[in-house]
């Protein structure tokens, strides 16, 4: 139990025991001392120093929620066999039948994160957040390899997994590779898939010594900020943080690097040789912690994928308000920010935070606004050349930043554009496709635009978008007639060809968002 809350890998763990009797007995022993563990941990929270207790705290989180269970094969009489050992395995065959318990345990999200088992679940049983396997069994040949195997997956912030040997199975290991791990035709496998720790120990070392060297070349002391306390420490990571978000390589090779150092600290846990790293990792952690709680994701291709994903879910033709999430601060109202505050802020703090900031929020909102409307994809280059020029030193940060506040303004005035024009989104988006590239319209011939794309939209979600529309070729064609049949009464501004091509456009706009039985493009809010 202390191991296993030692760990620094927050994932599910596998007791294998040499019998059913013993799997219970020692799911006993761990129930009986778990509560008085939290208690301990509850402690420690309380007179943490306040740069551990984010951790701590979720640490705490963990344990309280997480869930055992014993599972063993059945047999004839148990029950009574089992109470003469001094054993409940009635209460453990009631959950067994009742819960899924297989589903759950390999469900990464679900409590259930400690079994204790003997024969059940050790081969061909496929649990990628399972990180540590104690092995209180004598094992040989292949049900050794299927064991080992049980821990061997990725997932997460787990870089390998953990085998806790308690009865010297590693010689047997060692035959069992030779057997099963080689390559066809050969006698032994070329690489051994099982290490000491003391290859994860040097590793650890050679990767903090890396990242310690990619701090002190843009003048971060990591040592220093281990050594400080109060809000001198707290003025070191900040002035790390602006240091470190300077550009998008300097943040990416730092986040990346920093996460694959607390990735091997953690799976060296609860060694005492990780006393040795415990204090630096940590620094590195909250300062990647800080990068990450201050400045979201700021790759829009990343964030529309996102974006994309949360809209497929639900869409609706009374039209669409995204969902509510944790993060509210990425939703923004351009609309509601103080852009002369915004410039006294930049001016009186870390600059590159600041900018940064911005520029997520930006980035955020734009990815949102394209998914409703693609037409709007200009914006979208016009920013990307911005991003670029600053990584590329091309712009200095007060430029950039006074180039991302004029964005902001221009993009503020096309999230109400709708309203200007007295359209919907929906009709503004058909709109747009029908005038862009811009066209040379009088104010009526714009005007007879506009009640083209409602009537057209209009037309179309009440009658031809039925259900799976998009799968049936008659309902496709009807469609697209549809279309040919309403915009035909586009002013003469738009010779045959551009009819055609607007055709061809609309239509595939309608193919793309619209999923039939009037299912919609979402409004943004």
């Amino acid at each position: 139990m202390a191991h296993y809350m030692g760990r620094g890998v927050l994932a599910k763990a596998m007791v294998i025991s040499i019998d059913k009797a013993t799997a219970v007995r020692t799911f006993d022993k761990v129930q009986q001392h778990w509560k008085a563990a939290i208690a301990k941990l509850r402690r420690e929270l309380a007179a943490a120093d306040p740069m551990e207790r984010p951790d701590l705290e979720k640490r705490l989180k963990f344990f309280e929620q997480t869930d055992m269970a014993v599972v063993v094969s059945s047999a004839q009489n148990e029950i009574e066999e089992f109470r003469k050992k001094g054993l409940d395995i009635a209460t453990h065959r009631r959950r067994m039948a009742k819960e899924d318990l297989e589903t759950k345990f390999k469900s990464a999200d679900d409590p259930l994160r400690i079994v204790f088992v003997c024969a059940m679940w050790i081969t061909g049983f496929d649990v990628p957040s399972c990180s540590t396997i104690y092995l209180d069994k004598p094992m040989k040949s292949h049900t050794l390899m299927q064991t080992i195997a049980r821990a061997n997956r990725v997932w997460r912030d787990k870089q390998n997994g953990l085998i806790v040997d308690y009865v010297g199975v590693f010689r047997n290991m060692q035959k069992a590779l030779a057997i099963y791990g080689a390559a066809q035709g050969e006698s032994q496998p070329e690489v051994s898939p099982v290490h000491k720790k003391d290859e994860l120990i040097n590793l650890l070392r050679e990767t903090l010594s890396a990242l310690t060297a990619f701090c002190l070349e843009r003048k971060i002391d990591p040592a220093k900020i281990q050594d400080a306390r109060g809000f001198e420490r707290v003025k070191l990571i900040d002035d790390a943080v602006a240091a470190l978000v300077v550009n998008d390589d300097t943040q990416r090779g730092y986040l990346s690097r920093a996460g694959y150092l607390d990735g091997l600290f953690k799976s060296l846990l609860p060694d005492t040789a990780a006393n040795e790293f415990g204090p630096l990792c940590k620094v590195f952690r909250v300062i990647a912690d800080k990068i990450r709680t201050e400045i979201p994701p700021v790759d829009i291709a990343e964030v529309m994928a996102d974006i994309e994903a949360l809209l497929d879910q639900s869409i609706g033709a009374e039209g669409y308000v995204m969902p509510p999430v944790a993060d509210q601060g990425r939703y923004v109202d351009l609309s509601e920010i103080d852009f002369e505050s915004l410039r006294d802020k930049f001016e009186g703090s870390r600059k590159t935070i600041e900018v940064q900031k911005l520029r997520a929020k930006l980035t955020f909102k734009l990815a949102r606004m394209i998914q409703v409307n693609r037409t709007r994809i200009d914006f979208l280059e016009e920013f990307q050349k911005m991003i670029d020029e600053y990584n590329n030193g091309a712009i200095n940060v007060q430029v950039f930043f006074d180039k991302l506040l004029v964005f902001a303004r221009r993009l503020g005035v096309e999230e109400k554009r709708g309203i200007a024009e007295q359209l919907t989104e929906e009709e503004l988006v058909v709109f747009d496709l029908l005038t862009k590239p811009e066209i040379a319209l009088t104010g009526k011939e714009m005007a007879d635009v506009k009640k083209v794309a409602k009537a057209l939209l209009e037309k179309l979600k009440r009658e031809k978008l039925v259900l799976d529309w998009r799968k049936q070729q008659t309902t496709r064609a009807m469609v697209l007639t549809t279309i040919k049949d309403v915009l035909d009464e586009l002013p003469r501004a738009y010779t045959k060809e551009l009819y055609e091509t607007k055709c061809d456009t609309v239509y595939q706009h309608f193919y793309e968002s619209y999923q039939g039985q009037g299912k919609s493009i979402p409004v943004v809010n």
